[in-house]
């Protein structure tokens, strides 16, 4: 064998022989793993659960007992449950929903919480729990005058919307003639429409049916199975891909056990 060949052939040798201890390294090491954001809610040993406290039928923040209700603090509950930790209800609001989220003062969004690109870029939005869209609520006498935005879309029609969330956002990107008013309190806006302070509202369908029910023969929803457009609910949580395959699978197993349905059947009949 001539001395070159010999050269290269010791040369694989050896770099087969350092790939195989490399090989051989990697596979005893001990296994690194982050912890995940799952972790570190069961070692706390509780959820933290942001919300509004101000949309109802899914949360409501009542100031006389200082406690939240509503159909999406049932699921918390429920959520805790499975988790096998307590449920701690962090209050925000719409306008700074995205911050305190970012800002990370809970683990996951309830109440209401709309999927929006913008929020998906922060976070993490579990399977869908409800699809619906945006729709008109407005006194019953005046049912006839808005059913499309065109009709709504009035210099003589007030719009009447709370601040900060997807709510705001419709009503800015298609009404420019009727004259929009942000009132702060979205638990006593619909009583603007039925005292004649505002003209119509247009929100999530599931809320203008709730507030038909709460002000019967007043106020009206309007073709909420028709909605102006597609929107989804879920629950928005930190991004961490086991939390989430955790919340996903709590989902599918509520929504199989028929838990689900009698926290719907409590809240949304």
């Amino acid at each position: 064998m001539r001395p070159q060949s010999m050269k290269l052939r010791k040369c694989s040798i050896s770099l087969l022989a350092g790939l195989i201890v490399s090989m051989v390294a990697v596979s005893t090491a001990p296994a690194q793993q982050s912890s995940s954001r799952l972790d570190e809610i069961v070692t706390r040993g509780a959820l933290r659960v942001g919300m509004t406290g101000d949309y109802k039928p899914f949360s409501y923040f009542d100031k006389t007992t200082d406690k939240f209700t509503g159909f999406d603090v049932d699921m918390a509950e429920a959520l805790g449950k499975a988790l096998g930790v307590k449920v701690e209800y962090v209050h925000t609001a719409w306008p700074q929903l995205m911050k305190d989220f970012e800002s990370d003062k809970f683990d996951i969004a309830m109440g209401g919480v709309s999927i929006t690109l913008d929020r998906q870029k922060k976070g993490y939005f579990s399977t869908p729990i409800m699809r619906e869209g945006k729709t008109p609520i407005t006194r019953c006498g005046d049912a006839a005058k808005y059913q499309t935005l065109e009709e709504i879309d009035k210099p003589g029609t007030r719009v009447i919307t709370n601040p900060g969330g997807t709510n705001e956002k419709f009503a800015r990107d298609n009404f420019k003639q009727a004259p929009i008013t942000v009132y702060s309190d979205n638990v006593t806006i619909f009583d603007q429409i039925a005292g004649e302070k505002a003209d119509v509202m247009v929100t999530d369908a599931s809320e203008t049916l709730l507030q038909q029910k709460l002000h019967s023969g007043v106020l009206c929803s309007l073709h909420p199975d028709k909605p102006f457009n597609f929107s989804e609910k879920a629950y928005w949580l930190a991004r961490d891909y086991a939390f989430k395959a955790f919340a996903d699978q709590w989902l599918h197993i509520a929504i199989e056990s028929k838990e689900y349905q009698a926290i719907t059947d409590k809240w949304l009949k």
